[in-house]
């Protein structure tokens, strides 16, 4: 960036994918993010037990985590860009310039998933850290059985780097807890 032209272009372009835009969460986003948050099919990805919380907890945890006001955290809204739908949020949080790293969180509203977008916004939130945050490292886990999620996350370059073994609980039956973690050298390499 040598030019006020490539400040601008690089701004612009910071929080845009090629299917989705990253912007700040609006308060009316909130209630599609809750109601997301507390559906029985999503909420099995999102903890260790299917047990939906109020309304009014999750929306707050939602303007918490969007407020953008903690150092070393980021939180937008994810939208279509051919629509600007909402169509899922996307935090980052836990950096500090010691550790240079952070953790990543995805949610794609049912009605979304499978179109690309969250691949998209995993793709720019990490280039958000690497780029903006300064980090050499963005990490991420998930439940094994969440098989959508792990090739999503391959396909925006990050590797499998361990598991904790038949962690959680579902259905009758133990799954693994999956880490997954892509380094900003990485990262730069495939964007080359």
């Amino acid at each position: 960036m040598d030019s006020m032209d490539g400040a601008i272009d690089y701004g612009t372009s910071l929080l845009a994918g090629t299917k989705i835009q990253l912007r700040e969460t609006q308060e009316t986003d909130v209630a599609r993010l809750a109601h997301w948050w507390n559906q029985p099919g999503t909420a099995i990805f999102q903890a260790e037990s299917v047990k939906p919380r109020s309304t009014a907890t999750i929306e707050q945890m939602f303007r918490d985590w969007s407020g953008n006001g903690v150092d070393g955290a980021a939180a937008f809204s994810v939208v279509a860009k051919d629509s600007d739908e909402l169509v899922g949020h996307v935090s980052m949080w836990g950096a500090n310039v010691a550790v240079r790293c952070a953790e990543l969180a995805i949610i794609i509203g049912d009605e979304h998933a499978g179109q690309g977008y969250g691949t998209d916004a995993v793709r720019v939130m990490t280039r958000y850290g690497f780029d903006e945050l300064g980090l050499n490292r963005v990490e991420l886990r998930t439940w094994s059985f969440n098989t959508r999620a792990i090739a999503s996350y391959r396909k925006a370059g990050f590797v499998e780097e361990g598991r904790r073994r038949q962690v959680v609980f579902h259905q009758g039956r133990f799954y693994d807890q999956v880490f997954m973690g892509l380094l900003a050298d990485e990262w730069r390499e495939a964007a080359a």
